[in-house]
């Protein structure tokens, strides 16, 4: 009986290593098609993973060779950690869904217009406060308009925006980075600790290494960010990105974002001690077509699924969350281009093929 089961053990284990080995050829086939430096991608179960790649090179022209060890910028997918922790405090008491920004921050209400007095903590993570959508491409407000350290410089950036009229909309869904700013200002203020804080006490429960802004900041041996021409960014502090930390600047590799999202899939099925499988599922679906950090479709098979995308300028992140397959797939470029984009999208499809079972 142990030596049928040690052969089934082993015929297992060729049969994963020989699909992953397929895949990650495949894989390799799409980056260097679609001209993407460095590709990483991974497929989980809320307690497997099947495939965890990292390939090529973490800066253009170069023999920096990719390791699953690279961190990536993950750009909006910040918003579901952002709406995750948003969750725990809720559940601790320490805010609610429905607590008022200008209750927390009554100073600024008098300089902003009417239109955002009522707007909650729920308004400004499920997209429904009508901020206009600000990027890190607009050219005001300029750095030397605000000072002091991050944190402060986010305050007076809130109350900026604030003072800008609302945007006319039919659509009770308005898309604006600016709605994660003030909704992390209200995490701040409420748990009394910084943004960085909070994220890094997540990090250490979970045993997730995260980080902030460019990854070849600190190291340059870490991934280069690459443009719409893949030109690399050198290593350099982007102040707006800063300004929009709570929106989209967290840093992190791929064998921790796993982490991350193999806790949603425990979560959705309620094997999660965090918070229970109706808070989870709020998080993911509990409003239409964008809930708290998280998107959410049905397939072509009739398959709902929740998903983001992140596009910080110079990297790519894409993750689509399965909750009844119980999958996730998880694509990373260090380049943010159209052809990048229209590769992952390609390789998304072949693995979600291969492993929709």
């Amino acid at each position: 009986m142990k030596k049928n089961f040690l052969t089934i053990v082993l015929l297992l284990f060729n049969f994963f290593s020989a699909k992953s080995q397929s895949v990650k050829t495949f894989a390799d086939s799409i980056r260097q098609a679609y001209h993407i430096p460095e590709l990483a991608y991974a497929v989980v179960s809320a307690d497997t993973v099947y495939e965890m790649q990292a390939i090529g090179y973490k800066k253009i022209n170069s023999n920096r060779q990719a390791a699953l060890s690279d961190k990536f910028r993950i750009g909006s997918n910040t918003k579901a950690i952002t709406g995750f922790i948003a969750a725990l405090l809720v559940k601790q008491g320490k805010i609610s869904w429905n607590t008022k920004f200008f209750d927390l921050f009554p100073e600024l209400k008098g300089k902003s217009r009417p239109a955002y007095y009522d707007l909650s903590l729920l308004n400004l993570l499920y997209f429904r406060s009508r901020l206009y959508p600000y990027t890190y491409t607009y050219k005001t407000p300029v750095k030397t308009q605000f000072h002091g350290n991050e944190e402060e410089q986010r305050y007076q950036f809130a109350g900026w925006f604030f003072r800008h009229a609302s945007v006319a909309s039919n659509d009770s869904i308005h898309f604006s980075n600016l709605s994660y700013v003030a909704a992390g200002l209200m995490l701040e203020k409420a748990s009394g600790k910084s943004y960085k804080q909070l994220v890094n006490e997540l990090g250490t429960q979970l045993g997730i290494d995260f980080s902030f802004g460019q990854p070849n900041m600190p190291d340059g041996n870490q991934p280069w960010g690459h443009d719409a021409n893949l030109k690399p960014e050198a290593p350099t502090d982007n102040y707006k990105l800063n300004w929009l930390l709570t929106a989209g600047n967290i840093t992190l590799s791929l064998p921790d974002y796993a982490k991350f999202i193999q806790l949603q899939l425990q979560g959705l099925k309620g094997a999660s001690k965090l918070l229970s499988a109706e808070e989870f599922n709020f998080l993911h679906y509990g409003l239409s077509r964008f809930a708290i950090g998280w998107f959410w479709d049905i397939d072509e098979n009739n398959q709902k699924y929740s998903h983001n995308t992140g596009n910080p300028g110079t990297f790519l992140s894409e993750v689509y969350v399965y909750k009844d397959l119980d999958r996730a797939f998880i694509l990373f470029s260090n380049a943010q281009t159209d052809e990048a984009e229209d590769g992952m999208e390609v390789l998304f499809r072949e693995l979600k093929s291969k492993y929709k079972n």
